[in-house]
């Protein structure tokens, strides 16, 4: 069950809310007890825009076997997909991002498609997904462990994640990165995030729920203002400059272009490229022509 029931009021602000950040953020928690091993990487740039993943982590160590429910399909390099919590995994979601994971081992000389993985974090569930992927690719897919979804048939390792259906046990970031909390896990939280040090990594992470879940906040710790109340307490904002510098690059279409023939060459679906690349389906007919 959710841990989630009071959602925010129609106008709070939950579009700007930057809910990719928390993701980041929470899933260094998550796997904090491995962070000498592995290394994150925020928005990978394939090249410029729109061709970015969201989170690629690398095993710097790897023969090391991470011991987290997630993470225990964990190869050398692995791709993560995020979905706020309004938003679901489409099919389309799904073979625009399996498009990302091809270009990734084409743009890299030393990545083998068997060190690759594939994750999906959304804090729905996708049932149109799972349906077309048990139903027209063939593929077998299992609930692992609460909320974890394998998905076997391909050469690919894939998983898909529900949020709310993780361990509060053992995924307590994750599982709150939500926008309809109750006040014992506000709480939880909190009291988990005092065994933390106050840097950027939590402020990041607990701005975002604190604005999505304002008022539970207020209530919860009689706080006026908490969003204000945590940037100013978790002051350190040099991570998250960094983060928004990242986020600023603008893409330029003579390179989406370079990608889109590229891919091409390497035989991958139309409506995948034009999915990746947002190029329109006139300019990449075009490039089979090439």
């Amino acid at each position: 069950m959710d841990t989630q029931k009071n959602g925010p009021k129609k106008n709070s602000g939950r579009d700007t809310i930057s809910w990719h950040t928390a993701f980041f953020e929470a899933i260094q928690l998550e796997l904090g007890e491995y962070s000498h091993a592995l290394e994150f990487i925020y928005q990978y740039h394939l090249t410029t825009e729109p061709l970015r993943i969201d989170v690629v982590i690398v095993k710097k160590i790897s023969d090391i076997p991470i011991k987290k429910n997630f993470a225990e399909i964990f190869r050398k390099e692995n791709i993560i997909e995020y979905k706020s919590p309004n938003d679901l995994i489409s099919i389309k979601d799904f073979y625009h991002v399996y498009g990302y994971a091809c270009l990734y081992i084409s743009l890299n000389k030393n990545t083998d498609i068997n060190d690759l993985t594939l994750t999906f974090v959304a804090s729905r569930y996708p049932r149109k997904l799972l349906t077309h992927l048990r139903e027209t690719r063939k593929f077998t897919v299992a609930e692992k462990l609460p909320g974890i979804y394998t998905v076997s048939g391909d050469i690919l390792p894939v998983q898909i994640i529900d949020r709310r259906k993780l361990s509060a046990e053992e995924n307590i970031w994750l599982k709150g990165l939500g926008n309809r909390l109750d006040i014992p896990y506000i709480r939880r939280i909190m009291g988990e995030i005092k065994t933390q040090d106050k840097d950027a990594r939590i402020r990041a992470y607990l701005g975002v729920i604190a604005r999505a879940n304002e008022a539970l906040f207020k209530e919860a710790f009689n706080m006026h203002d908490p969003v204000t109340y945590i940037a100013e307490t978790f002051a350190d904002t040099r991570v998250a400059k960094k983060w928004e510098a990242v986020g600023e690059a603008k893409g330029e279409e003579r390179k989406a272009v370079d990608i889109a023939q590229n891919m091409v060459n390497l035989g991958l679906p139309f409506e995948t490229i034009v999915s990746a690349t947002k190029l329109t389906p006139k300019k990449v007919k075009a490039l089979y022509k090439n």
